[in-house]
C-alpha cells in the first residue's frame, strides 16, 4: 500500500501533465499517482499511456468519456480505485515544487483535510516551465525573475511559493480562514467516503469540488488545516472559467438542508455512465 495517492485532474494538456509527472518524479515518498481523465481525445490518451510507460512511478489513467464537465464523478471514480488510505488533489494545471508531497504527508492529521494554495505565474514563462528538466525546482531557481516580473505586473501570488517551515512562523501565517481551493488540498480516503465524497450533481467550474466539499467535511466533523507556504504549486494564469448558476443553486440547497451526505456521490459515481 502506498503513503498517499496524487490525483491529477485533466482534459487533453498533455504538455502540463509531462510537467506534473516529471515534478512529481522527483520526489522520493512512497505515493501513487491518479491522472483523473475527463474524457481526453484518442490521441491525447495514446501520449498519456506513453507517459506512463515510460515512468519509474506506479501511475493509474482513470478516464471516462466526455459528456461535458464531470470533474467530481471522476474524483469519486479515482478514491475508489486508489491504493493508499490519503488523498492529495492537485489540478492538470499546476506544477508541483519540490516538497509538494513531503508537505502534505508531514502536515496530515487524523479527520483533518489539508487546504494548500498556488502560485499564479503568468503565462508567457509557460514553455521555461514546461521544458525545464527539474520543474519542481522551477520556483526556486527562478525566484528573483519571478518576483521582478510580479512588481511589474505579471503574475499574482509570487510570494507563496517561497516555503516556510519554521513551526511558530507557519501558525502565524495560517491562523486566518481561508477556504478550500480544489486545485492543492490533501484528506483521508475514509473521511472522504464518510460524506459519500464529491457531489456528482455538480456538472459546471464553481463552488463544486472545493466549497461544497468543505461545507459537508466540517458538517461532519472534520477539522480544516491551513498549510499556507508549504506544498507549493506553481498554476499557469488563464483566463478564468465561465461559472454556472446551476453550482450555486446546488450549493444553497445543500446549505439549506444541511446536506453533510451526498446523495449523488463516491457510490454512486459509476451508476448512470
Amino acid at each position: 500500500m502506498y503513503d498517499a495517492t496524487v490525483i491529477v485532474a485533466f482534459y487533453n494538456n498533455v504538455d502540463a501533465l509531462r510537467c506534473i509527472i516529471r515534478a512529481l518524479e522527483k520526489q522520493p515518498e512512497h505515493f501513487e499517482i491518479m491522472i483523473a481523465d475527463d474524457g481526453s481525445t484518442q490521441e491525447n490518451v495514446d501520449l498519456v499511456k506513453a507517459l506512463i510507460a515510460n515512468s519509474h512511478k506506479k501511475i493509474t489513467h482513470v478516464w471516462q468519456e466526455d459528456k461535458g464537465f464531470r470533474k467530481n464523478r471522476l474524483l469519486n471514480k479515482c478514491i475508489h480505485a486508489a491504493q493508499s488510505p490519503y488523498m492529495i488533489f492537485l489540478d492538470g494545471d499546476c506544477i508541483p515544487q519540490e516538497h509538494f508531497v513531503f508537505d502534505h504527508l508531514k502536515n496530515k492529521e487524523e479527520h483533518t483535510f489539508l487546504n494548500g494554495r498556488r502560485v499564479n505565474i503568468h503565462a508567457d514563462v509557460k514553455h521555461d516551465l514546461y521544458r525545464d528538466a527539474n520543474p519542481h525546482r522551477f520556483f526556486v531557481s527562478n525566484m528573483i525573475r519571478l518576483f521582478v516580473r510580479y512588481l511589474i505586473g505579471y503574475g499574482k501570488h509570487i510570494e507563496k511559493g517561497v516555503r516556510i517551515t519554521a513551526s511558530w512562523l507557519a501558525s502565524y501565517i495560517n491562523r486566518r480562514e481561508r477556504g478550500l481551493l480544489g486545485c492543492n488540498f490533501s484528506a483521508w480516503k475514509a473521511d472522504l467516503i464518510a460524506i459519500n465524497g464529491f457531489d456528482n450533481r455538480y456538472e459546471t467550474p464553481g463552488t463544486g469540488e472545493d466549497t461544497d466539499l468543505e461545507f459537508r467535511l466540517l458538517g461532519a466533523g472534520m477539522k480544516k488545516k491551513n498549510i499556507l507556504h508549504q506544498a507549493v504549486v506553481l498554476h499557469i494564469m488563464h483566463p478564468r472559467l465561465k461559472l454556472g448558476p446551476e453550482s450555486g443553486l446546488i450549493f444553497s440547497e445543500t446549505r439549506k438542508h444541511n446536506q453533510i451526505i451526498a446523495t449523488d456521490g463516491y457510490a454512486q459515481a459509476y451508476q448512470k455512465d
